[in-house]
Formats: structure tokens, sequence, C-alpha cells
């Protein structure tokens, strides 16, 4: 099983990611888990990867695609994997394709924009302990207070509705029009396209659970 997951900020990609990597016995394979890695390896790659960020730069397309194909490489990915935001963007994706790396299927989790932004904005957490609450969905027995120590909770930068929306923004400019490139691939039944499935994001944990693992069956 060899996917690409795709879908919006606050979609529960993450979740999702998790019950599919304990369902085929995948990796996920990240960008930030690869820089990361090749960084600690110190490999020819990872230093020139060290270098950009050092120089807070965006690493380029080039060295992300680099990145993949020595990732695909190791023992773990015989049996599959699962990307996990990568490809970002359409030159990314034309770059894996010509490439040859292998894709069976393209999943997109779809939930709405509305949704995503009373998802993301209703989060509170407690700092110190790292517990998390939702105004809407799992609300503290006190609002604003967390439940065990009564202190107050906090809404994080990135979780703010302005945040929320300009992350949303940049979702549908940027990796948005990945689902157009991997559906009209699909369509046209051209060697090597993978099939793309498309699940609704809204319900329980479960259903959408259940939707994925279906979809890739």
């Amino acid at each position: 099983m060899r996917l690409i997951l795709l879908g919006p900020p606050g979609a529960g990609k993450g979740t999702q990611a998790k019950f599919i990597r304990e369902k085929f016995g995948i990796p996920q394979i990240s960008t930030g888990d690869m820089l990361r890695a090749a960084v600690k390896a110190g490999t020819p790659l990872g230093t020139e990867v060290k270098k950009v960020l050092d120089a807070g730069q965006l690493v380029s397309d080039d060295i992300i695609i680099a990145l993949v194909k020595e990732r695909l490489k190791q023992p773990d990915c015989a049996g599959g994997y699962l990307f996990d935001g990568v490809p970002r963007t359409i030159p990314q994706a034309e770059a894996m394709r010509d490439a040859k790396v292998a894709v069976d299927y393209v999943l997109e989790i779809d939930v709405p924009a509305e949704e995503i932004i009373v998802r993301m904005s209703g989060r509170r957490a407690h700092l110190a302990s790292g517990r998390t609450y939702h105004v809407k969905f799992n609300p503290p027995k006190v609002a604003d207070q967390d439940d065990v120590t009564g202190e107050p909770l906090v809404q994080r930068d990135d979780d703010r509705e302005e945040t929320v929306k300009k992350r949303l923004d940049v979702y549908r400019a940027q990796t948005r029009p990945l689902v157009e490139f991997y559906g009209r691939w699909a369509d046209a039944g051209a060697p090597g396209a993978p099939k793309y499935r498309k699940i609704s994001g809204l319900g329980s944990v479960e259903d959408i659970r259940n939707r994925a693992i279906a979809a890739l069956a």
C-alpha cells in the first residue's frame, strides 16, 4: 500500500494516518521527519539541508524529491508507505511522477472550511500539563478553566480564527490544486496513475476511519 494523504489543516489527517499505518504496517513519511533525519544523519544531502535551514530559507523541491527517493530506499518502505504533507505543491507532484515514485492511492479527507474553523478555533489548552479541551466538543467543567488545577486555559496562536483562515488560504492556493492534479491523472488512466479516492471527514473518528479503510480496499 503506497498512498498520499491530502486534506486541509484540521481535517484529522494525523489521526487517520495512524490508523492506516497500523492497518497496513507501513511507515508515515512527512517532510519534517525527512528533513530532521537527513540533518541528524549528516549525509551529503543532510548537510545541504542544514545549510538551507540555518540560512532561514525554504528547502527547494529538488531537495525534497531527493529526500523522498533516499527515504524510499530504506527497508521499512518495502511493503509500502504513506506520504503526509508530501507533495505539497504541483511542481513537487510532477517531480515525483517524473521520478517514477510509485503511488497506489491518493486519499482526500474532505472537510468544509467552516467546520475546520470551528474545530481549530475552539481548541483550548492547559500549557503546564498538556491537557486540551474544546469549547464545543470537549468543554471544561468551568469555562476557560482547567478541570484539575482550575488554572486558566489559553488559545494557542495557531488556533486563532484569523490564523486558521490564513492557513486555509495557503492550503487552497498551494495544496488544493493537488486534488485536481491527481483527479485528472487518475481519470486519464495513464500508466502508473494512482487511484483517487475522496471521503468525508465529518462524523466520529471511527466513522472516518471506516470510510478511509473501505476507500483503500
